[in-house]
């Protein structure tokens, strides 16, 4: 009967069967391309690698990084196309939001989790009104600095509510200000974009028909006590 190695004798070898097994893993082959399988079996699995991707991914998830789990004639488009189509009767979807793809529960459905009280993953941080407003006027001034922010609402954007928006992932600091003194601006970030559900900021509403809907009054926002 052969004994174990000793603990002396795999300081010699320098090798262990963790290290091992951890090299293993290392160097283990991911096939993408699955050149043995029928066409069909083929597209099932991409599509199969591509939600569990998502799915697993906590921010939306790009298409070079969806590139890499199948091959390289794959046409990404099509395969987000037939996912949606077999997601038609659930109560989530794919959507695309900040540059990538990500599971959103459908709207109609959004009273019923509410109603549950669940706690639901990425939830948007709760904001106040005024920050809220800053946020929004970040998002439409971007790259603008806390000065510029100030002038905008007529009354002083704090540094601890540029923390609460920084500290929630929204916003981000930006280039350096070409104004006296060089200050830091904001710009927006993806996780901004995900948490409102926009693909681009192109995806922004027009800020005048905002004002016009009576969902915009940079007036009310002055008046508001500090």
């Amino acid at each position: 009967m052969t004994e174990p190695a000793s603990a002396a004798s795999r300081q010699k070898t320098g090798r262990t069967k963790s290290d091992a097994t951890s090299e293993g893993l290392q160097h283990e082959v991911f096939e993408s391309e699955l050149e043995g399988l029928p066409a069909e079996l083929r597209w099932r699995e991409w599509m199969m690698r591509v939600e569990a991707v998502i799915f697993a991914s906590a921010e939306p998830v790009g298409r070079e990084v969806l590139a890499r789990v199948v091959g390289k004639d794959c046409s990404l488009d099509l395969l987000i196309d037939d996912l949606r189509e077999e997601l038609r009767s659930r109560p989530y979807e794919l959507v695309s939001v900040a540059g990538g793809w990500q599971h959103r529960t459908r709207s109609r459905y959004g009273a019923a989790i509410r109603a549950s009280k669940a706690p639901t993953r990425g939830a948007a941080a709760l904001l106040s009104e005024f920050e809220a407003m800053v946020l929004m006027s970040v998002a439409y001034s971007q790259p603008v600095t806390r000065g510029e922010l100030s002038k905008i609402f007529g009354r002083e954007v704090s540094r601890d509510t540029i923390a609460s928006l920084r500290g929630a992932g929204f916003i981000a600091s930006g280039p350096r200000s070409p104004t006296p003194g060089a200050p830091y601006t904001y710009v927006t970030t993806k996780h901004f974009l995900s948490a409102f559900g926009l693909e681009t900021l192109r995806d922004l509403p027009d800020i005048e028909a905002l004002e016009d809907a009576g969902l915009l009054s940079r007036q009310a926002v002055q008046e508001e006590p500090l």
